[in-house]
């Protein structure tokens, strides 16, 4: 489910804003909170380990050890991955915003294929039009939640 702060990110002051990410509902602390404290946990154990119980010669093959992971992990560059990263990401909203309904379109392919300047033929489009804004309707309600808010049940939509 998505959760939208649109009303407190437009009156954030620019030292308020740390607030904003304080809030727990969908907040990215919620979403990594875990894999922080495996990874804090794991470092602190590594670290407490590498000073207090290692001799001398096994500080320095942990040292060679980690030398050696360091040269191989240069190899695949951190940036290549991002770039990676947002690539994906913003194809994935490209793609969304592509597949939106755009109800003009249909509009304009509706009345070149729907013939007639009479009365049933006008009725006809403006009927089809009408349905077709109802799918959109359905579908941005599904999707977002301003959305739903002004159209919260079906009575609000007849309406």
């Amino acid at each position: 489910m998505t959760v939208t702060y649109s009303s407190k990110v437009a009156n954030a002051t620019f030292f308020g804003f740390h607030r904003l990410l304080l809030k727990w509902k969908g907040s990215i602390y919620k979403l990594l909170y875990r894999e922080f404290i495996v990874f804090a946990t794991l470092y602190t154990a590594i670290s407490v380990l590498y000073r207090f119980f290692l001799t001398g010669s096994q500080k320095r093959f942990f040292e060679r050890l980690s030398l050696y992971c360091d040269k191989y992990a240069e190899q695949i560059p951190v940036t290549f991955v991002l770039g990676f990263y947002v690539t994906l990401v913003v194809n994935r909203w490209w793609n969304q915003f592509v597949n939106l309904p755009w109800p003009d379109r249909l509009m304009f392919l509706i009345s070149s294929c729907v013939q007639g300047r009479d009365e049933y033929g006008r009725l006809l489009r403006r009927t089809l039009m009408r349905y077709v804004n109802l799918t959109s309707l359905l579908i941005f309600r599904s999707v977002s939640t301003a959305v739903y808010k002004r159209f919260p049940t079906m009575d609000h939509v007849v309406g």
